[in-house]
């Protein structure tokens, strides 16, 4: 539809009118609202001269479009309007199957940054990374762009290629990524039963299914175990999701307490939720593992398990996305998303920029040194020396191999402990998050 001339001195007149009307207005709010009211007669002013005479005819949409993308902007990286193609497919992501690469992607210093690519989806298996910047996408530079606009162009048919220019620290230069959309399908919940009631749950992501699945797996370890002597719940790399799924999940592990509390422009507004005594899983230790691309919903986890003195919470500092953003849909068929309130965590703290600190800090080692170092990890002891002379309670023969790993004896046997020993091979954070909970065990004598 073209706008008109007429209708453009329409549309000052009504906002002239207006500012008429706010004269009743106290002297303070007077003052705003006259601002107000002459800064939107100045954007009609313009709008008016580019359809009379930008040397092209233009799209009146694209321009208010294009308006309201530029006034967003102003504001944070997770503001953003969402145009009728981008609102319909946004509604989708959060189901758990929708087309495209399977990454989180934020803007951090006006780059397009990746918080984490999601596992087991195109852009895990092509290699892309957390903290990678995405500078070009098919050749097109990501200057400028909003989120909403990159995640749109990074979907496609399933099958179709796309090549992502990415700058890494420790690379040379600009890196092109050829990666084949798929349909994401994603499995948020992974359990590794580490025997003898000890459990890994590996949570990649907050989905409609997240905390039923989690229940599931709680579930399994009791009827397993008869008791649950302790879970690790990885969160590194997950960059959130659901706000719902979050809360659930806290609440399963809690019986009372805050789980997370909201506040927005209105201080006085506070928004709590606490914890109910319903389906919770409380008589075990917890170890919850963190790094710097855990963000949103698996910090608000993070961060309700450690206020609440549940869980012991290792590795790195969090990410730190910690805002709220409500979605209202618009008359077209659009969207707005916008910002709307900060998260805090049951101690007041707010997660926004802070990210969640963890109680023991935890540097990531490098698999394949950490695994090379155990593997050849050996230490003699008196039972290694040829003749050694027996004790009158012969040692059993696991315990002349001095492996931190033994205990994979008895597991294998039973069918469990491969998963595990890979995992601990592999991860110098998921062994001493381990060694902690075994530790738990032996200072409260259970």
């Amino acid at each position: 539809m073209k706008l008109s001339t007429r209708k453009c001195l329409q549309t000052a007149t009504v906002l002239t009118f207006a500012l008429i009307v706010s004269t009743q207005l106290a002297p303070s709010a007077l003052a705003k609202s006259k601002d107000h009211y002459l800064n939107l007669q100045l954007f009609a002013k313009v709008m008016n001269l580019v359809q009379k005479y930008y040397v092209e005819e233009v799209d009146t949409k694209k321009l208010i479009y294009g308006g309201i993308k530029g006034m967003l902007q102003e504001l944070d990286p997770h503001t953003n309007f969402l145009p009728p193609d981008i609102y319909e497919e946004f509604e989708n992501e959060t189901s758990g199957k929708f087309g495209g690469l399977g990454i989180e992607i934020t803007v951090q210093d006006s780059i397009l940054t990746i918080i984490s690519p999601i596992e087991d989806t195109p852009a895990w298996e092509a290699g892309l990374q957390a903290g990678d910047k995405i500078v070009s996408i098919d050749g097109n530079s990501t200057k400028g762009l909003s989120l909403a606009e990159s995640a749109q162009m990074m979907r496609g048919d399933r099958g179709s290629k796309i090549i992502l220019g990415i700058v890494r620290e420790g690379l040379k230069g600009k890196k092109d990524y050829s990666i084949k959309r798929g349909t994401i399908k994603i499995k948020s919940v992974k359990y590794t039963d580490m025997g003898n009631g000890y459990g890994y749950i590996r949570l990649t992501s907050f989905i409609e299914n997240s905390a039923k699945d989690i229940k599931k797996t709680l579930a399994k370890m009791v009827k397993q175990n008869k008791k649950i002597k302790g879970v690790i719940l990885d969160l590194r790399r997950n960059p959130g999701g659901l706000l719902d799924q979050a809360i659930k999940i806290s609440d399963f592990f809690l019986d009372e307490g805050t789980i997370v509390s909201t506040i927005g422009r209105d201080k006085e507004n506070k928004k709590v939720v606490d914890a109910s005594k319903a389906d919770s899983y409380t008589d075990f230790p917890i170890v919850v593992l963190i790094n710097e691309y855990s963000a949103s919903a698996s910090e608000i986890v993070a961060g309700a398990l450690k206020d609440n003195k549940r869980a012991l919470i290792m590795g790195k500092r969090s990410f730190g996305k910690g805002s709220v953003q409500s979605v209202v849909k618009m008359g077209d068929g659009s969207g707005l998303k916008m910002t709307v309130a900060r998260y805090y965590t049951p101690s007041g703290v707010s997660i926004q920029a802070e990210g969640i600190t963890p109680d023991v800090k935890i540097d990531e080692v490098d698999a394949e040194a950490f695994k090379k170092a155990i593997i050849n990890r050996k230490v003699k002891r008196e039972a290694d020396i040829d003749g050694h002379l027996l004790s009158e309670q012969k040692a059993p023969k696991s315990e002349k191999s001095g492996s931190i790993f033994n205990w994979w004896e008895t597991a294998n046997k039973k069918g469990k402990g491969k998963n595990t020993k890979e995992a601990l091979l592999n991860d110098f954070q998921v062994l001493q998050a381990y060694n902690y909970l075994k530790a738990y065990k032996v200072m409260k004598g259970i």
